[in-house]
């Protein structure tokens, strides 16, 4: 049985792994990880802060997205972040993937932002999560510089989100 469930800060090194797992699944070289090591790893005050939810499975955490709201526009080395509300993380440990817990998450997360009067949602989603990502009905924006030269990241945005979603 899936349930999600707000995270605990004490769950920030399952949510740390799972992080890697799921990046790992894809095949991406070890040098990619020294990169993005601060990016994927999750702390307490990481979830204290921001809007972070788990999917359990049979009380295992396999699972997790994070929400968070940018104040205002902040210029990276190599893109322009807008201000407002971003899908930061979503992750799935990769014996999972395929097994329909992202879109239940993805069906929760929208849920969530109705009940926050978030009205837009975006996101830089990984080149091999286009798919998922249009076929959960975001809208596919356009490609940009990552934090790797040379590689892209897909911008995705959810608008009209109050809707009703059940």
């Amino acid at each position: 049985m899936v349930n999600i469930r707000l995270a605990k800060p004490d769950e920030q090194d399952i949510l740390t792994e799972i992080s890697f797992a799921s990046k790992r699944y894809w095949d991406y070289p070890e040098e990619y990880f020294e990169i993005w090591k601060d990016e994927l790893t999750i702390t307490s005050g990481y979830i204290d802060k921001n809007i972070v939810y788990v999917v359990q499975w049979d009380e295992q955490i396999i699972a997790y997205f994070s929400i968070v709201f940018v104040p205002e526009d902040m210029q990276t080395k190599h893109v322009l972040v807008q201000k407002g509300w971003w899908l930061e993380h979503m992750f799935v440990l990769p014996e999972y993937i395929g097994k329909g817990i992202g879109r239940q998450m993805v069906r929760h997360m929208l849920k969530i932002c109705g009940q926050k009067h978030i009205g837009r949602l975006n996101v830089f989603a990984d080149p091999f999560a286009k798919g998922f990502y249009e076929k959960t009905g975001f809208n596919y924006v356009g490609e940009y510089p990552s934090s790797i030269a040379g590689r892209t990241v897909c911008l995705f945005e959810a608008g009209q989100l109050n809707r009703n979603t059940k």
